[in-house]
């Protein structure tokens, strides 16, 4: 819900496998935004409702779609190019980590030893704006937001903001500056559970969702 809030009305936005899939169900119905996926679809709408999945309509993680007038189809290349060629506004992904400066990691996890760069690679590269949509810790409790990435590398200093469980942190070039706090935490918790070192601004505000 609160990625939502950042994506403007009339971009084009692809969403990524996992939690980023779910940011579609909650833009506004007045705010008209271009749904893009590797798959070869652009202008689709949200995820589909039980009992109206359409085979021939499914995002880059095989999720069905809702169908809305003026969508477009066509192959996997040319989805690819729109990515290559700059034509996605925004894109948000996961993460298995993301540094302080705004670096990306999210095709491998070492200690499984197998990953697939899939679309992230161009996405993170292509994409103007890079959103990163994810739990602030990992299923060990374990901070996913660090001062320097030791997982492999996706992207360097891609991305533009992320958004968590319990914050909003904005990487820049001195650092991770927290944003916004979840309800009921505060800026004090966020750096307990977080491995980067974060710029705590004189005003963190809670954020609305």
């Amino acid at each position: 819900m609160r990625v939502a809030k950042e994506l403007p009305a009339g971009s084009c936005v692809n969403l990524g496998i996992g939690i980023p899939t779910l940011v579609s169900m909650f833009v506004d119905d007045d705010s008209v935004v271009f749904y893009h996926s590797e798959s070869g679809v652009l202008n689709c709408g949200p995820l589909a409702e039980e009992g109206s999945e359409d085979i021939d309509l499914i995002n880059a993680g095989g999720q069905f779609l809702q169908p809305v007038p003026g969508m477009a189809y066509f192959s996997s290349v040319d989805a690819f190019a729109m990515i290559r060629g700059g034509h996605v506004d925004v894109t948000v992904l996961g993460a298995h980590q993301v540094s302080a400066t705004g670096d990306l990691a999210n095709w491998m996890l070492p200690e499984r030893g197998v990953g697939n760069i899939g679309g992230a690679m161009d996405l993170a590269a292509g994409a103007d704006t890079v959103i990163v949509a994810m739990e602030h810790n990992d299923r060990s409790g374990n901070p996913k937001v660090v001062q320097e990435c030791d997982f492999p590398i996706t992207g360097r200093g891609c991305v533009s903001l992320v958004v968590t469980d319990v914050a909003v942190l904005e990487p820049t070039a001195q650092g991770m500056v927290l944003r916004e706090v979840a309800p009921g935490w505060t800026p004090e918790d966020v750096q307990e559970v977080t491995g980067a070192r974060l710029i705590i601004p004189e005003l963190v505000v809670e954020y609305e969702v």
